[in-house]
């Protein structure tokens, strides 16, 4: 059986305009961006979080600070993935109580890394709020989350994967779906 070729969903350009729609809705939805505060999920959300930040900075004028979270402790399929989980550090350089803490990933799928997410963000401190900004929303939820910021609903199967790829670590940025090797994202 002969796989599909990769379908491309965004470029380089319709990534860049579509992080510019989700940079007006967060400060739309956000009076006083002096409150947001962008983290982003290890590996790809980090770039994305911080190329948000620059554009609600070049929208508002105001520096937005831009935290990076590593979920990999609180996954709850640890056990699953590896014997020897890679930790990376969490940075996130600013106090979280009383922000609104805008979470941002590059894929939403399952819900289980945004659940993650929460979990060690909260162990952080307590924002005011938490939203979530995502490039990607797949579809196929096993738990009860949603995204405040969806830069594209793409509608995929289970046997698909999608991948992101963006400059900071591809050379390139694109989304293409194509089909996955063992049903993973």
């Amino acid at each position: 059986m002969q796989s599909k070729s990769p379908v491309q969903v965004l470029d380089a350009e319709k990534i860049d305009r579509t992080l510019s729609r989700i940079a007006h809705e967060i400060v739309e939805k956000n009076r006083n961006p002096r409150e947001l505060a962008l983290v982003g999920i290890r590996t790809r959300g980090v770039p994305l979080a911080n190329r948000l930040a620059e554009k609600i900075r070049q929208i508002e004028g105001v520096a937005i600070p831009v935290g990076v979270l590593d979920i990999n402790l609180y996954r709850d399929d640890l056990s699953l993935m590896h014997d020897h989980p890679v930790l990376h550090r969490t940075e996130i350089p600013f106090p979280v109580e009383g922000t609104t803490a805008v979470l941002v990933d590059d894929v939403l799928f399952t819900g289980r890394t945004i659940r993650s997410a929460l979990e060690g963000l909260m162990d952080l401190g307590r924002p005011r709020a938490i939203q979530l900004a995502v490039l990607i929303d797949r579809g196929h939820r096993e738990l009860p989350i949603r995204a405040d910021y969806v830069g594209k609903n793409v509608p995929t199967s289970r046997s698909e994967k999608v991948r992101v790829e963006l400059s900071e670590f591809d050379q390139t940025d694109a989304v293409r779906i194509e089909e996955a090797a063992n049903g993973s994202r």
